[in-house]
């Protein structure tokens, strides 16, 4: 009388992984044989018949192997794909499920997208905009240089305003008109959410 021992499976879309839980087998009295249809296993009185399987593997790729708890036997399928059990049901061959992490062949594969290529070409049809289009263009260089126009272009009395006006805030303000600067002391105006402090030299 035969026995039919305890196994368990898991598969990937390649292959399925068998093992059957028997302890300190003898590798030379195991048999084990695989056709693309089917999985035997015979040791002393236990017996495995597994017939026939979901889908068809490829006997040339699938092997054994004898471990001191259980032996495990691996089949590799032919087409990729989850099969969902090991042995068929009716006489119909199942399609694989399709998995998917497994590749699709009759979709092609992107192109390379050349990343820089494409940046440089956006960057380039981008037009540089001019210090009179916008004046944040140039950062702290630009600003400077629309002071200095400014500067350049002015009368006394705007001149002495700008000066005084930069030098008494501790560079926090900047004005161009002598009638209210030329009042009195211009006050220190830090930007908000920060405060000014008078360092000693």
């Amino acid at each position: 009388m035969s026995l039919e021992p305890r196994h368990q499976f898991y598969e990937t879309d390649e292959k399925v992984n068998l093992s059957v839980m028997i302890k300190e087998v003898d590798a030379d009295k195991v048999n084990i044989t695989i056709t693309p249809h089917s999985a035997k296993f015979e040791y002393n009185e236990w017996k495995l018949n597994l017939e026939p399987l979901e889908a068809e593997v490829d006997p040339e790729q699938s092997g054994y192997r004898v471990g001191k708890v259980k032996v495990e036997i691996w089949l590799v399928k032919k087409v990729l794909g989850r099969w969902g059990n090991l042995v068929r049901e009716d006489d119909e061959p199942k399609a694989p499920i399709a998995s998917s992490s497994a590749p699709l062949q009759d979709k092609p594969l992107p192109k390379h997208k050349n990343w820089e290529k494409l940046a440089d070409t956006a960057l380039s049809s981008e037009k540089e905009k001019t210090l009179s289009e916008d004046p944040n263009t140039g950062g702290d260089a630009a600003l400077n240089s629309f002071f200095q126009q400014i500067y350049a272009g002015a009368d006394e009395d705007t001149k002495r305003a700008m000066m005084k006006s930069f030098v008494e805030s501790g560079g926090t303000a900047l004005s161009t008109n002598w009638d209210e600067v030329g009042k009195g002391k211009v006050e220190v105006k830090p930007p908000s959410g920060s405060e000014y402090k008078k360092w000693a030299a």
